[in-house]
């Protein structure tokens, strides 16, 4: 019951930003190239099937009782972690790929030292969706397709950032870890 709820949360959350933080005709550049899309059909792929497969195939992470809650945790922080991204970013932050007219490269706050902490709070929530369904198969596939798709994403991304701020963008590429710190 509270997995359903949680999922119920974050799919809803999901949902209104993606409503509610889309680019306007005002904004300046465009260039999503399907991203948006691939990412919410890979996921409402994978998270029935990560479902199914967990329930049809035992195929246990662990046999300690809390794992379900341990993955459940990890959804939540990883949502919170996505929230407070989002809200540094401020009006900076669209669902689709988008420079806004007005357009700056944010260095503060969690950017300072990744440059797509939104994503890695959503992969961590992804992963957590594994532990949640206590199964390797689910976790394999709840994860790994999703963490393509944003990979191919950041890469959309990071493409429109140095096409728009050239050196400056480099520069902070070399500054900053692109998803997870010391490590990638």
């Amino acid at each position: 019951m509270l997995y359903a709820v949680i999922c119920i949360i974050w799919l809803t959350s999901e949902i209104l930003l993606n409503r509610i933080l889309r680019a306007g005709k005002e904004d300046k550049q465009k260039s999503d190239r399907q991203s948006l899309m691939i990412i919410w059909i890979t996921i409402m792929s994978v998270m029935p099937a990560a479902q199914f497969i967990s329930a049809m195939y035992p195929a246990p992470i662990s046999t300690y009782r809390g794992t379900s809650y341990i993955g459940m945790g990890m959804i939540v922080a990883g949502m919170l972690f996505r929230f407070f991204a989002v809200y540094t970013l401020g009006r900076y932050f669209t669902v689709n790929v988008t420079i806004r007219s007005d357009h700056k490269i944010v260095k503060e706050g969690l950017y300072k030292y990744l440059r797509h902490p939104s994503y890695l709070g959503s992969l961590f929530s992804f992963f957590g969706n594994g532990f949640a369904l206590n199964n390797r198969i689910g976790l394999f596939i709840c994860f790994v397709p999703v963490l393509v798709a944003f990979l191919y994403r950041m890469k959309v991304e990071e493409e429109l950032l140095v096409s728009n701020f050239g050196q400056e963008y480099v520069d902070y590429k070399k500054q900053t870890w692109r998803l997870i710190p010391f490590v990638y």
